[in-house]
């Protein structure tokens, strides 16, 4: 695929003010440039080259390109959209697109704002600025996240990250949102955390983050449109809140040191008790801070 802005030329100081003054790049309260910020710190990639040269590139299915053409529209900098086809583990042919953006200016505001330059799956983490949140978390999951049906027919909404930050951003708008309670933990396979939600909390969250007009991969606000239809079928159980532990029932449970005396004084199950203490006592949760002295 030709490069969409012709010619070659190198970017004077002229062409950075003049982009600076008619657009301001990147002010996350508008929820295109959250979104695309979003997308960028999970599937973007930030280097250095000699010098003040770098590039901030972007690769993706050949599927997804006009994503792409959104990006370059919202750069008020030269950037440039290549193709390739090359063999893959999981495909012989595979067909992708890659935007590349060099301007230093854009890279700069992009770093500043926390897509940090090489590795940074497991350091980056929500910009610390005023931003559009739900456009936010939507450009980090159709990059990095999944919407539709499981095999069983039911609705979810995922995100696969190696940020603890970002993790934890989305299961406090989650929670805020739908009420559907999330503790993240990395598996142990490959220090991922895997955060899923499921039926009624997925078409709250889906409903939220593709409303209509958003920018986001068609694909994935098609998927998000259909959970939609899903009703939960006759006599399907919808399960209790999950509540969290607290300090001082950590500390009741370990006092008693038995799970059916712990059950009746704090008012859970034996079993839940049960797998709590054993948590505890094999380092799988932290352990509660001493009790305050009330002097």
């Amino acid at each position: 695929m030709a490069e969409r802005e012709p010619g070659a030329r190198q970017e004077t100081l002229d062409d950075v003010l003049t982009a600076a003054s008619t657009v301001r790049f990147m002010d996350l309260e508008d929820p295109n440039y959250a979104y695309m910020f979003g997308f960028l710190q999970a599937d973007g990639h930030l280097a250095r080259g000699t010098g003040q040269k770098g590039r901030l590139t972007v690769e993706i299915n050949a599927r997804d390109v006009e994503i792409l053409h959104e990006f370059q529209r919202l750069t008020p900098y030269n950037s440039s959209i290549t193709e390739r086809t090359r063999s893959t583990n999981f495909a012989a042919v595979h067909r992708s697109v890659t935007w590349s953006l060099c301007s230093l200016e854009a890279r700069a505001t992009v770093n500043r704002l926390g897509l940090p330059y090489g590795r940074k799956s497991r350091t980056i983490a929500p910009p610390r600025v005023p931003l559009s949140r739900r456009d936010y978390l939507r450009g980090v999951i159709d990059a990095d996240g999944s919407v539709g049906y499981t095999g069983q027919g039911f609705p979810f909404v995922s995100l696969t990250t190696a940020s603890t930050a970002v993790g934890a951003y989305l299961c406090r708008y989650a929670r805020k949102l739908t009420g559907a309670e999330r503790v993240i933990k990395r598996n142990a396979r490959d220090g991922i955390y895997n955060v899923v939600y499921m039926k009624e909390a997925a078409m709250g969250l889906a409903e939220d983050l593709y409303y209509p007009g958003c920018l986001s991969l068609e694909r994935k606000r098609t998927a998000a449109a259909s959970l939609t239809g899903w009703t939960r079928p006759a006599g399907m159980r919808i399960g209790p809140p999950r509540q969290r532990w607290k300090d001082w029932e950590d500390r009741v449970l370990l006092e008693a040191g038995d799970s059916g005396a712990a059950a009746q004084a704090l008012g859970r199950t034996e079993r839940s008790c049960h797998m709590r203490l054993w948590r505890l006592r094999n380092g799988r949760v932290p352990l509660p801070p001493p009790e305050p002295s009330p002097y």
